[in-house]
């Protein structure tokens, strides 16, 4: 177990103690169900009232708290007690999955596979013909990497991933368990001879640098030229990508939403849980999708956008009211 003292988890911090503790600390917790040897966080003023009732000997806090610790208690300080708590829970954090060879023996590696310095490659994988693997991959049992495709270094693939023939990924990402990579696009046209025909895919996939793709999404691979997914992209589980779009930098995209084919995000753009994106679609930088909604048109950067179909969030919210007294109106047929 490890343990630290507030000194010592302060240096980590570089923030400001206020009060005193004889309490080592074991591991962070929520406020409400931390015990006397635990860490917990104070990101927002709405949750200063739990601190009374909670039983943690240490808050990391934002600087303009407005209580004080309390007997045998301290405060750590900081300028974004969010991003300090990334620092802590990384601090406590377990170790991954060890290795016994960095190379398993039931992992089947082509001849022209290149593979770079320190690669640890787990039971049952598969490396195909000229894919090329960057300095610390490591990849866990049981996944897929097909023809020609490159894995940037120091970037881990989890089980169950597949990344199909000739796509890339870049430098520090994490593929989670069972996210597939360069599927075929969903194309399909009618045809009197056999109903529905096929659309070839002939493009691929690129991913930048410190991505994360979630548990079982899906990037499906360009019609023509590239699904793109920028550089610090967040893509939560069970997220769908259709073929073609492009994602800007630094956007986050919350499980079970989706984008159609060749649909467009600039940098930093924020979409909600379960919202939908219709296909050609543009959404400008910094814009932001709320949860559930569905987008039909092209949005302006910066804006918010709710609602299904989605419109600019102040229109929304009015819609909504106004549907909210309607229904309360006992004057009105219903």
């Amino acid at each position: 177990m490890k343990l630290f003292s507030v000194i010592e988890i302060n240096t980590l911090l570089k923030g400001y103690i206020v009060g005193s503790t004889s309490h080592s600390v074991s591991s962070p917790e929520q406020i409400e169900l931390a015990g006397n040897h635990q860490i917990t966080f104070i990101g927002n003023k709405k949750y200063e009232k739990f601190w009374a009732d909670s039983k943690a000997s240490v808050a990391v806090v934002n600087h303009d708290i407005s209580i004080q610790p309390g007997e045998n208690r301290a405060f750590i300080k900081v300028n974004n007690a969010d991003l300090a708590m990334s620092q802590i829970l990384e601090l406590f954090a377990p170790h991954h999955p060890q290795f016994d060879t960095d190379i398993h023996p039931t992992a089947w590696v082509h001849p022209t596979a290149i593979i770079g310095a320190g690669v640890r490659i787990g039971a049952g994988c598969y490396i195909g013909p000229k894919a090329e693997l960057g300095d610390n991959v490591t990849i866990y049992p049981n996944a897929t990497v097909l023809d020609a495709s490159t894995i940037g270094k120091n970037s881990t693939v989890w089980s169950g991933v597949v990344i199909r023939e000739n796509c890339h990924i870049g430098k520090h990402t994490i593929l989670h368990p069972n996210a597939t990579i360069g599927a075929d696009g969903f194309g399909f046209r009618p045809c009197p001879e056999r109903g529905l025909a096929k659309i070839p895919q002939i493009g691929n996939v690129v991913i930048g640098d410190w991505v994360e793709i979630g548990a079982g999404a899906c990037v499906d691979r360009g019609k023509f030229s590239s699904t793109i997914i920028g550089d610090g992209c967040k893509i939560d589980n069970l997220v769908q990508i259709g073929h073609n779009s492009v994602l800007g930098k630094f956007c986050i995209m919350a499980g079970n939403s989706g984008l159609a084919g060749s649909v467009t995000l600039g940098n930093g753009v924020i979409i909600g849980g379960s919202a939908s994106i219709k296909d050609h679609t543009t959404i400008g930088n910094g814009a932001t999708i709320g949860a559930g909604s569905g987008v039909v048109g092209d949005v302006p950067a910066g804006k918010t956008y709710l609602g299904y179909p989605a419109a600019e969030a102040r229109t929304t919210l009015k819609q909504w009211a106004t549907i909210k007294r309607l229904a309360a109106d006992n004057s009105i047929p219903v």
